[in-house]
């Protein structure tokens, strides 16, 4: 049995002594293996939700992060220090700086200065080809083919030379959790888009996706985006179940609930999802 919690979300957690925030992080039990996956925006507030749902740091094999942006990676100070040599699995371009254009200013959306030094003491595995993390659980790779639209944001730049160019989200990726009914699909934030992570995990892993689960990014998707997205989960995707949170939205939320009713639930942190291997 392989079990996801989700430590940190952005709405009401289940659980009254869970804080929540805007970001995400899972904690993924599989075989003898404990993964973290993403971090959430704040030290403290991580720690804190570790410690109410019983998880301890010190038990942690592995951390994976989806991409650089602070709301995935700014609770990273809660994990490192106490586990120094602790594996990092993330793409080679995890540490290229990020920014948000907010009222004309360039604003670092990225790791800080003192989160990526701790991070680089640390037992990098970065690749932008899918990477084995514990027995059936693995990083989707680069998605760099992306027919379909991204999870992407106007206000999201890097800087290349001189210039700012609108953040291509490189570095954004998933896990698959295999098991004998197929995949489980564990999205961070989905900047790649949605449709195009399920069409690489598809090619690459070549068995069909049972869940989909995290945040999605259709937050930012207008109503046609969201029409094609639906009539593409219902003609590629038919029995998937789907456990959305964080950057998915309310509005598609509830137009995927209209769509596909019991297959569609939300995933609050406390939530837990048990799945057999």
């Amino acid at each position: 049995m392989s079990k996801i919690t989700c430590v940190v979300e952005d709405t009401l957690p289940i659980d009254r002594n869970l804080k929540n925030a805007h970001g995400v992080s899972f904690w993924i039990e599989t075989g003898s293996k404990s993964i973290l996956f993403d971090t959430g925006p704040d030290a403290d507030l991580l720690a804190h939700n570790l410690a109410v749902l019983d998880l301890d740091i010190h038990r942690l094999d592995a951390l994976a992060l989806s991409h650089a942006h602070y709301d995935h990676t700014g609770g990273i100070a809660a994990v490192l220090p106490y586990r120094m040599g602790l594996p990092i699995f993330a793409n080679p371009d995890i540490f290229q700086p990020r920014y948000s254009l907010r009222n004309g200013d360039y604003q670092s959306i990225g790791f800080s200065y003192t989160d990526e030094k701790l991070v680089r003491k640390n037992n990098l595995k970065l690749s932008d080809q899918p990477n084995q993390i514990a027995p059936g659980l693995w990083t989707s790779g680069e998605i760099n083919e992306r027919p379909e639209p991204m999870g992407d944001s106007d206000h999201h730049f890097i800087r290349k030379g001189c210039s700012w160019i609108h953040d291509p989200y490189r570095d954004d990726m998933s896990l698959v959790l295999e098991t004998d009914a197929g995949l489980v699909l564990i999205c961070g934030c989905c900047h790649a888009g949605l449709l195009n992570t399920l069409l690489l995990v598809k090619k690459k892993f070549d068995r069909p996706i049972q869940i989909v689960m995290g945040g999605t990014h259709l937050v930012s998707a207008d109503n046609q985006q969201l029409e094609h997205v639906i009539s593409i989960l219902q003609e590629n995707y038919p029995e998937t179940l789907f456990y959305l949170n964080h950057c998915t939205g309310e509005t598609a939320i509830s137009k995927l609930l209209n769509a596909f009713g019991e297959r569609v639930k939300c995933f609050p942190a406390g939530s837990i999802l048990e799945v057999t291997p």
